[in-house]
């Protein structure tokens, strides 16, 4: 009996343990925010669908009310990242507020739409704007730490492709190619291109940028 009374602590230990591990990506969502989107994918050449969950913060005071008497619920949204293993999900990465709310004023424009796209092991943060083009971060994990590891974007008129742009920040290089055919219809343009070298010393990390609207790269 006593040797049953000696093992049965460890025992419950043991299970609680087990039981500890084997989480749902709900229950990497920290209070006060609730889940925005969910998309899977393997981000670590493991083979298994990792996650990553974005989450919105649910503070009321940031639904404000604007033109003809509507609300806007222009809470922050942020991103966690989650390695799928044999017993569950763990955190790989996080930040909370790096999104604005996808209910922004844009003015005379349209906010751009925010999704992730997980494409060969990296984590793709991409905005789209509609005739205006788009542009996409793309991170990979390394050092312990999801790490900008490229860029690309396109400024269009319509279907028609006026720049775009291509950053590696890996070989430090940037391409920019630029339409000079004037009459372009859309497939038919005629680039110029013109190769950089960027000056960068650290990767930017997901985990450290405040606000992906403030990430300048023109600066590179």
């Amino acid at each position: 009996m006593n040797k049953i009374l000696k093992i049965l602590p460890f025992f419950l230990l043991t299970i609680l343990s087990c039981k500890g591990q084997d989480k749902e990506p709900s229950d990497f969502i920290p209070e006060g925010y609730v889940e925005f989107e969910k998309y899977y994918g393997d981000l670590n050449k493991d083979g298994l669908k990792d996650c990553v969950l974005i989450i919105k913060k649910t503070d009321t005071t940031n639904i404000v009310t604007y033109r003809f008497d509507k609300k806007a619920d222009r809470n922050r949204r942020g991103i966690v990242v989650l390695f799928k293993n044999e017993e569950g999900y763990q955190l790989a990465d996080k930040n909370y507020n790096c999104f604005s709310s996808e209910n922004e004023d844009g003015g005379v424009y349209f906010p751009p739409d925010l999704w992730i796209e997980i494409k060969n092991e990296k984590l793709c943060v991409h905005y789209g704007y509609g005739r205006y083009g788009y542009w996409e971060y793309t991170f990979r994990f390394q050092n312990s730490n999801f790490e900008l590891i490229g860029y690309d974007s396109s400024s269009n008129r319509g279907p028609v492709a006026n720049t775009v742009t291509s950053i590696n920040f890996l070989t430090k290089k940037k391409l920019v190619k630029e339409n000079t055919n004037e009459n372009a219809e859309g497939g038919d343009e005629t680039f110029k291109e013109t190769w950089n070298t960027i000056e960068i010393e650290n990767l930017i990390k997901l985990s450290e940028i405040k606000d992906f609207d403030e990430l300048d790269m023109y600066n590179y």
